[in-house]
């Protein structure tokens, strides 16, 4: 087996029809509120183009990362009026909830 010689990420947008928007963050480029903000502005356009029926009411779907979360990406999805959905918090040592399929 031998390393892989570049790590790669790549950010999806996508909805019930699919892919919406993707691309590659460059080598050596740290995801931070700047570049998300960025990659934002990319998003909106793109939506605009392939998604016409949506491009008014659309929500967004995003992880607690920092960069999602940041002062100028939160103000400018604000500004826009693009709703955000949270998500919840995750721990390992939070107390899971079961589910019984069995009638009471």
């Amino acid at each position: 087996m031998s390393k892989s010689r570049m790590k790669a990420m790549l950010i999806v947008f996508f909805d019930k029809n699919g892919v919406v928007h993707s691309e590659l963050v460059p080598e050596g480029q740290t995801v931070n509120g700047a570049f998300y903000m960025e990659v934002l502005k990319r998003l909106e356009l793109r939506v605009n183009q392939v998604r016409p029926e949506i491009s008014a009411n659309w929500k967004l779907h995003h992880d607690n990362v920092p960069s999602h979360t940041c002062f100028v990406v939160t103000e400018h999805l604000t500004k826009k009026g693009i709703v955000t959905i949270p998500q919840p918090p995750y721990s390992p040592t939070l107390p899971q909830q079961t589910f019984s399929s069995t009638p009471m």
